[in-house]
This record gives structure tokens, C-alpha cells and sequence, in this order.
């Protein structure tokens, strides 16, 4: 063990010396042993009613890249607007072929999410996607720290998430809303941006 510890620090200070950069090795838990794994882990009981939303948009046509670039700087300028109750963004990038990107958002909880979904300019976006998805899907999945899972697919032509497993229904009646597909107490703040009757798709 001594000779693995010698030896391993010897190439430390010869990789330093000659590039430049410095390696981050713990030689004390080396030397004794100890696994060089720091583990950690979180304290969510500041936040009791958690909500984690991942979302994606995929190309399905030439024309839904333009739609894919147009998008971006959108959501861009929304999180950057610091929305209430958003406590993290962070870009995800699902496939290359094809181009499948999205992101993973943290909120307080449902009802920020929620306030946040059919406000402008989200609720703009959504009414324009639903009268034509410019060449693109989109969906997203969000799970809840107190317990209840719910999704919606639209123009997303090959199955994913839990879409792989689970039964597929029509979004309609009891499962229009992401309210009502989590049976959420009590009535939305704001209206949904595209009336249930005006389309057979969903809202979230």
C-alpha cells in the first residue's frame, strides 16, 4: 500500500510539473484506506411540496429546427425573469438524432408551476404550439416530492418516459389539466391559455 501511495504521488507532481494543472487527489484517504468517494446527499424539508418538471422538444421535420431555435431564447428570457417559485433550470440534451432537447425545472410547488404555465409568455406559446406544432413535439413529465406523477405528449410520434410502460389515453375530460390528472384540490388561479373544447390536445 505504502509503494500505491509513493507511487501515485510521484505522478501527481509530475503531471503538475509538466502541464500546468493540478489534481485533486485525497492522499491522506488513500494512504489510510478510506474510500476516495465523498457522498452527499439533501435536506428537502424546507421544501414539502417540491415539484420536479422535465420537459423535451423534439424535431419531427426540417421545419422544427427553426421552431426548436426560435424557442430557445424564449425560455431563455422566461427563467432569466426569475419566475416566483422557479428555484432551478438546467438544459438537458436527450438525442442528437433526432434533435431531442429540454430541460429539468425545480418549483416551490404545483401552484407556482402552475400560475407560471398559464401566464404570458408561456400561455402564448402554448396557444401558438397547439394550433401547429411547427414540425416539433413537445412533452413533459413532473413528479411531486409529496407523491403523484403526471405527463403530456403532444406530436411525439415514438413512445418515452412513461409513456414506454404506461397505458396512453386521450388528454381529455378528467385528464385535460395537469390539475385534474393529479386530482389537485380546488380551482386554477388563471384560466387554461386554450379552452378544452377548442382542441383535443392539453394543456399543462
Amino acid at each position: 500500500m505504502l509503494i500505491v501511495f509513493i507511487g501515485a504521488k510521484q505522478s501527481r507532481q509530475f503531471y503538475e510539473t509538466n502541464t500546468g494543472f493540478r489534481l485533486n487527489w485525497d492522499f491522506e484517504r488513500l494512504r489510510v484506506g478510506m474510500p476516495a468517494t465523498t457522498r452527499r446527499t439533501v435536506d428537502l424539508s424546507k421544501y414539502p411540496n417540491l415539484v420536479v418538471i422535465y420537459l423535451g422538444m423534439r424535431v419531427n421535420a426540417l421545419t422544427g429546427i427553426k421552431t426548436l431555435f426560435g424557442f430557445g431564447p424564449r425560455i431563455s428570457n422566461a427563467v432569466a425573469a426569475k419566475p416566483d417559485g422557479l428555484l432551478c433550470h438546467e438544459q438537458i440534451y436527450y438525442s442528437l438524432f433526432p434533435v431531442h432537447v429540454g430541460m429539468r425545472q425545480y418549483w416551490r410547488d404545483f401552484q407556482s408551476l402552475e400560475t407560471w404555465s398559464r401566464s404570458e409568455p408561456h400561455k402564448i406559446w402554448w396557444r401558438n404550439f397547439l394550433r401547429d406544432s411547427g414540425g416539433t413535439g413537445f412533452w413533459h413529465e413532473t413528479y411531486f416530492l409529496g407523491g403523484g406523477f403526471e405527463a403530456i405528449y403532444d406530436d411525439v410520434p415514438a413512445p418515452l418516459g412513461l409513456s414506454q410502460f404506461a397505458p396512453v389515453i386521450q388528454a381529455q375530460g378528467s385528464m385535460f389539466s395537469a390539475r385534474r390528472r393529479l386530482k389537485v384540490e380546488g380551482e386554477p388561479g388563471l384560466p387554461a391559455p386554450v379552452p378544452e373544447e377548442s382542441t383535443s390536445s392539453t394543456q399543462p
